[in-house]
């Protein structure tokens, strides 16, 4: 039973560590939203987001496993890119919007989604809070996609809380994975 009892709270742990969700999704489109407080002052916390992204994103969603090949130019038409072996490479993302140390917005598909007729908006958003800083992520998608939404949707929005718990555990701990 305790066992059990202690997978439960860290389940729980995890869960409210970023919270969010799909709040809207509709036929052709949808929106997650993400946020956490970060327990650490608002310009370190911005600082770890656009020159240590190579640190905290999960490499698995990546081209090519390794999320020391992402960079953040965070400058209006700046890339969220990845270096890809030969001399490729991916532009999952282009900066379009940023007030330092507030916001960061960028349009692009991430992953999947760049291969279909869509476009998304991401947008970082960093505002003090009684114990840190308060973080909050919102993606909107919206265009064609084979299939649709319904299984897309979610499975965006896990990845996004996920960015969003690594990116917490790595600015509090200097890993992204407790």
């Amino acid at each position: 039973m305790l066992r059990s009892q202690a997978f439960t709270l860290a389940l729980l742990c995890i869960a409210t560590a970023a919270q969010g969700e799909v709040v809207d999704k509709t036929a052709s489109g949808f929106l997650t939203v993400h946020e956490a407080t970060v327990t650490a002052p608002s310009a370190i916390v911005y600082a770890a987001f656009v020159t240590d992204v190579g640190r905290w994103w999960n490499p698995e969603h990546t081209y090519s496993n390794d999320a020391a090949n992402l960079s953040i130019d965070a400058r209006p038409g700046g890339c969220f890119c990845e270096k890809l072996a030969n001399g490729g490479g991916v532009q999952h993302m282009t900066v379009v919007y940023m007030t330092p140390g507030q916001a960061v917005r960028m349009a692009g598909g991430l992953g999947p989604l760049q291969g279909s007729g869509l476009a998304g908006s991401m947008t970082w958003t960093f505002s003090p809070a009684a114990s840190g800083t308060k973080v909050a992520i919102s993606y909107s998608v919206g265009g064609y996609m084979r299939g649709g939404f319904d299984t897309m949707a979610p499975a965006v929005d896990f990845v996004v809380g996920d960015q969003l718990s690594r990116f917490k555990n790595f600015v509090e701990t200097g890993k992204p994975v407790r």
